[in-house]
């Protein structure tokens, strides 16, 4: 993964992750993936995409600012089975001066099926401080730039959707 930014980035559309493998020991008793490891999937995916606008450790480490999740929602689509090959697709569908809008689709990495998808809020930290800070120009320059690319994508499927449970009758 990148450490640094010493180039200027291509943002495709939408950002696709390394392959990735769903490890034996991720699978539970169910027989499939875990629900907690879905996370970390997407968890890496996002550091992969963040690294591309300059937000990677050296960042956290020379600057004193990273970026939190501050939430989440997941949806379970389709099982994925021990050793299975995955992707993650991840899209900004919309930024701030403090904040980034988050789109991310697992994929089945030979089969092309979905498997999940989450939605995230992720905040631009000051490390010292703990508290929401602004980002600085240059990297607010690279996220309009992915925002730019991104911008031509149709809505994701379940963009905005909300936990609920409609009355039965």
């Amino acid at each position: 993964m990148l450490d640094r930014i010493d180039f200027e980035p291509v943002f495709f559309a939408p950002f696709v992750s390394s392959a990735m493998k769903v490890e034996g020991e991720w699978i539970d008793y169910n027989g499939h993936l875990n629900v907690a490891y879905y996370t970390l999937i997407f968890d890496r995916a996002v550091d992969e995409a963040l690294c591309l606008l300059g937000l990677g450790p050296t960042y956290a480490a020379k600057r004193g600012a990273s970026f939190f999740t501050a939430e989440s929602h997941i949806r379970y689509l389709k099982e994925l089975a021990p050793h299975s090959p995955v992707r993650v697709t991840l899209r900004l569908v919309d930024y701030d001066e403090k904040r980034l809008h988050l789109f991310q689709t697992l994929h089945h990495a030979s089969e092309g099926w979905v498997a999940a998808t989450t939605e995230q809020m992720v905040l631009h930290v000051d490390l010292r401080t703990r508290h929401v800070a602004p980002f600085p120009d240059d990297v607010l320059e690279r996220i309009a730039t992915m925002r730019a690319a991104h911008a031509a994508l149709p809505p994701p499927e379940g963009l905005g959707r909300k936990v609920n449970m409609p009355a039965r009758y």
